[in-house]
């Protein structure tokens, strides 16, 4: 029995101490902060550009982009054989010899080519600004640079081809972003990697030559309102932190108010999009291709876009419109899903090799803008509402303002639409965008939860209901929670 009592009274503490240690969670013990990194050329500002640039091109809502250049000729297809993807990566694929490929410049002469005739579709589709290529991987200038002769004045065509594009969005209303790839497999000093003497010796003559191409590019088109970098991923040019963040401050010293995304540069030590200590590099991030985020925390607070394509991969023209072609349906959902998350949505064009726009896509861009023109209000100007989304829908809020747009895709059975809204809120009103004259019926249901009611059985498109939030408007009434 002592014996017993004995081996008792050692195991007690051990038994204290293991229980102790397993009641120590999380919670009970700080977390560890993360040291920051001291960087040079890492992000320059931590949170949102305030400027009125950068405000108005966060009311844009939805953009238009432009893939075309030399690959627009074969059209994905190449001695008989079709590429089913991005065309404009023809040159890479399938051992075609540089010399044949860059051959292709004495065939563009796109004759059906008409900047009016662009700029007047991006207006049609509701647009509020356009990247255009001005150079691709390829190389080939849609301007006629000093730097190269691998430019559209060597072309049978000759004419600058940026100009007049430029001029017609700028009529049209229209804000310009010039697209530029660093990557360039048309110049000897271009490299995928610095490896030795000589790689780095080339490679320091191509950077001199991105310098001037872009300087060349502001100063020749100086209503140019921002510039969208692509090719920047490979080593050769992530190893480039100093000069790139250089030339970074020498571009914004030469044009202020310029507006560069996340795809430009890296830091020192080869962070892109975001530095090493997670910070956004450049005025928004680009990280958004052919794919949306799914809720605002995916977005770190930070400026965006998405660019989509309407083919599942298909950014240059290609003959073989295939695969799974997206609705235009389906592009206002993502214009509106983008812009309840505080983003802009920008529908990419392939034109043909002659310069006109395919028919598929100025059908979609018609469809587009006579939605737009109905609801566009729910969309410029507007940003994340603060509101949990909805199974029939999405929120947007006028910016600035206290109202509320539902942006409805999906129609409940019964016309009773959901609103959860923050304590102390209330819903003033509520009515159809397109007809504000009728005044729908407000069911209060829980607190700060309501039903807006609309029946709407001929309605074919998404439409929108609008209402305004009011504090003097909450509830009244006590909600006992349940005990459970």
């Amino acid at each position: 029995m002592k014996k017993n009592q004995q081996r008792l009274l050692k195991i007690i503490p051990l038994l204290l101490l293991f229980i102790y240690g397993n009641c120590v969670t999380a919670q009970d013990i700080a977390p560890v902060k993360k040291e920051k990194i001291n960087l040079v050329h890492g992000a320059h500002r931590d949170g949102k550009r305030p400027d009125e640039a950068m405000k108005k091109w966060r009311g844009y809502g939805l953009g238009q982009f432009i893939h075309w250049g030399l690959y627009a000729i074969p059209g994905g297809e190449w001695n008989g054989k079709t590429y089913n993807g991005a065309a404009e990566w023809i040159r890479s694929w399938d051992g075609i010899p540089k010399s044949t490929y860059d051959s292709l410049i004495y065939k563009f002469n796109p004759v059906n080519f008409d900047a009016k005739a662009w700029a007047a579709t991006a207006k049609q589709m509701g647009a509020k600004y356009v990247t255009i290529t001005t150079k691709h991987h390829d190389g080939f200038c849609l301007w006629p640079s000093k730097y190269t002769d691998y430019t559209v004045a060597n072309s049978p065509w000759k004419k600058d081809i940026i100009k007049p594009l430029v001029d017609a969005y700028d009529a049209a209303g229209i804000d310009v972003i010039l697209y530029f790839s660093v990557m360039d497999w048309n110049h000897p000093g271009w490299r995928y990697d610095i490896k030795t003497e000589a790689d780095s010796i080339a490679f320091e003559g191509f950077k001199q030559f991105t310098r001037n191409q872009l300087i060349e590019l502001l100063t020749l088109y100086p209503t140019a309102k921002g510039l969208w970098f692509d090719g920047t991923w490979d080593k050769s040019w992530v190893k480039q932190a100093a000069f790139a963040d250089e030339l970074e401050q020498e571009l914004r010293k030469l044009r202020p108010g310029i507006i560069i995304g996340s795809r430009f540069r890296a830091d020192e030590y080869g962070k892109r999009h975001f530095d090493s200590n997670g910070v956004l590099i450049g005025d928004y991030e680009q990280g958004w291709e052919r794919k949306l985020p799914e809720k605002i925390a995916d977005v770190h607070g930070n400026d965006w876009d998405c660019v989509m394509t309407v083919p599942e991969n298909q950014w240059g023209y290609n003959k073989a419109w295939k695969g799974h072609i997206k609705t235009a349906f389906e592009l206002i959902e993502m214009t509106a899903k983008s812009v309840s998350l505080g983003g802009n949505f920008v529908m990419n064009f392939g034109p043909q090799g002659d310069g006109a726009i395919r028919k598929e896509e100025l059908q979609l861009a018609k469809e587009i803008g006579d939605w737009m023109k109905v609801n566009s209000e729910a969309i410029y100007n507007c940003e994340y509402a603060v509101l949990d989304k909805q199974d029939w829908g999405y929120f947007t809020k006028k910016t600035g303002s206290n109202k509320i747009y539902m942006l409805v895709f999906n129609t409940p059975i019964n016309g009773k639409y959901r609103v959860k809204l923050p304590a102390k809120m209330g819903i003033s009103m509520a009515a159809p965008l397109s007809n504000p004259g009728v005044k729908l019926k407000i069911e209060e249901i829980k607190a700060n939860e309501y039903f807006i009611e609309f029946n709407n059985p001929s309605a074919k498109q998404p439409f929108v209901i609008t209402f305004e939030t009011d504090t003097d408007k909450k509830s009244n009434q006590n909600y006992e929670k349940a005990k459970t």
